[in-house]
């Protein structure tokens, strides 16, 4: 029986370029539950879009002379390009300036007003003397009263990841501009989530299946208490308030940006001519919902969406919050600011998708985090995609094309060993199965390469090349379960490597899109016309790992 599953995606500041470190906390682990359900024939909804609302962009198109309508419009278009070329599918990419999401956020904001979900009151509110703005709280910086940790934001703390407000700040200064804030009154509309500090407490109590990580944290929020948040702010660019006399004010970004998953999918049903088959995904009981994040982002999914989704009344809450933890870049934190990145659009400049895909899912920060490095990405690629993987394929479907007619052998009575091989081949696709539906992506692509070492030991064993000059059948027969093995892993690692998976998939001789053969192991026909064997992945040159290091993009600065 199939299933409905949906996909909501972080949705990123459309203010800069999206980094390694994003493609691995949020966007990759999506794309594989996303291509693995697809291919079981379940019914999928994944959306996103460009989060173009909020001070980040007003400041950054200040500083580029530009509109942040424009500014946006230009990240936006980068994200589309960007995602497409690192196989991101998508189902709807859209951006939080389009009147349909206005509209549903203007909705939104008006049902839990009614319903005294939504009050008004006094709040104080940063204002920068030296910059002449009001500030929005990710651009006061100051000590977390917390923890102690100096670089806390004025609307979260990424050191204990607890949310914070500006004047709760020790020592707060301006991000801008280094200045010390004054704290002005400005009156301002706030969610009632203390409202649903018991509704959530039981709710989180069933989410024992949740990672650790995320459970355990949302359940330490919730013991501490919840306490109401302002979701309007003093500013011109973003979503106006929906009611006369606050021309001056909009709905804080936060707010605005999580409404994207409903307003996506509706947009997503016009786009479909069926207006209402939105509803699929958000009313039905039956349907599964799952957001893809990074831990910075853990209480807006975990907490405050839940509570909005709450107070608005019959859409679904969150089934699982699969949130990964940090991407280190060469065991330091990513920093644009210090030039210490790697860009999406400058990798894909260079390389391929796939090898980057393969070495953030093998090492994918799912429940600690992790690092990248540029040695460790040449030696995943030449040792494990290229010498493991690439090589048994290349080399069993040349040998076969070369001596076979270019034709899959017709096999002989199959032996122990091959029978044996056959068998895990099958244990290898329910394993992975069983992980990548628990959203256990490093585990699931481990135990699909466990399965391309075991037939290297087997081809060893067996060896074709030289079985064939006394017994071509026989080396036929060996070559036809090799054969039936690497189009298993063409499945197996196709929600992983989707581009090399449709390389092989030709290789093979099949026609269309590998995702249409479907998620099982597809015996191929002897007598099975080849494609002309293309290498599935590149070598790399050693030297890369000195000349990425010394890039000025990836360079530390002091």
């Amino acid at each position: 029986m199939s299933e409905r599953i949906f996909i909501g995606v972080a949705w990123p500041y459309a203010s800069g370029s999206r980094h390694l470190g994003h493609l691995a906390g949020a966007y990759l682990p999506a794309d594989i539950f996303a291509r693995y359900h697809r291919a079981k024939g379940n019914e999928v909804l994944m959306v996103s879009g460009a989060d173009e609302h909020g001070t980040p962009i007003t400041i950054k198109a200040e500083q580029e002379g530009k509109t942040p309508a424009e500014l946006a419009k230009y990240y936006r278009n980068q994200f589309i390009e960007t995602f497409q070329k690192m196989g991101i599918s998508f189902d709807l990419f859209t951006h939080t300036n389009t009147d349909n999401h206005i509209a549903v956020t203007q909705d939104f904001f008006l049902n839990l007003l009614n319903k005294g979900y939504i009050y008004k009151d006094v709040v104080l509110q940063a204002w920068c003397p030296k910059c002449q703005r009001f500030l929005t709280d990710r651009y006061i910086e100051g000590t977390c009263p917390l923890c102690g940790f100096n670089d806390a934001r004025g609307d979260q703390c990424d050191q204990c990841g607890k949310p914070m407000n500006p004047v709760d700040l020790k020592s707060p200064h301006c991000k801008l501009c280094g200045g010390e804030p004054e704290f002005k009154n400005s009156e301002h509309f706030f969610l009632k989530l203390s409202a649903f500090q018991d509704k959530l407490s039981e709710w989180i109590t069933g989410q024992t299946f949740w990672r650790s990580n995320v459970y355990h944290f949302t359940k330490h929020y919730l013991e501490e208490g919840l306490k109401d948040r302002a979701i309007t702010r003093d500013m011109e660019w973003g979503i106006p308030i929906p009611l006369p006399g606050y021309d001056s004010k909009r709905i804080y970004v936060w707010f605005d940006a999580v409404i994207g998953y409903l307003s996506a999918s509706q947009e997503w049903a016009q786009n479909q001519q069926d207006p209402g088959k939105w509803r699929i995904f958000w009313q039905k009981e039956e349907t599964r919902s799952y957001y893809f994040i990074g831990k910075d982002n853990i209480v807006f999914h975990s907490i405050i969406w839940p509570a909005m989704l709450m107070a608005y009344g019959g859409l679904n809450l969150p089934y699982e919050v699969p949130a990964n933890e940090f991407l280190t870049f060469e065991e330091k934190k990513f920093s644009t600011s210090r030039n210490w990145v790697v860009s999406l659009p400058d990798y894909l400049s260079r390389y391929d998708p796939d090898p980057l895909r393969y070495m953030l899912s093998i090492n994918m920060p799912e429940t600690t985090d992790t690092d990248f490095s540029w040695r460790e990405f040449y030696r995943r690629n030449n040792d494990e995609l290229v010498a493991t993987y690439g090589n048994l394929a290349h080399r069993v479907l040349t040998f076969t094309y070369k001596n076979y007619d270019g034709a899959i052998p017709f096999p002989g009575e199959i032996d122990s060993a091959g029978k044996a091989l056959m068998d895990k081949a099958e244990e290898t696709l329910a394993a992975v199965d069983r992980l990548i539906s628990l959203c256990k992506f490093k585990d699931a692509i481990k135990t699909a390469m466990a399965l391309a070492a075991e037939a290297n030991r087997y081809l060893d064993e067996k060896a074709p090349w030289k079985a064939i000059k006394v017994d071509k059948a026989a080396a036929g027969t060996s070559l036809y379960v090799a054969i039936c093995v690497i189009s298993a892993l063409r499945t197996i690692f196709y929600p992983f490597l989707p581009f090399s998976s449709q390389k092989l998939h030709e290789n093979l001789g099949y026609a269309g899109e590998v995702q249409s053969a479907g998620w099982k192991i597809e015996l191929p026909a002897p007598g099975q016309k080849l494609a002309v064997p293309q290498p599935l992945f590149v070598k790399l040159d050693e030297k890369l790992i000195e000349e990425e290091n010394k890039r000025p993009e990836h360079t530390q600065a002091e």
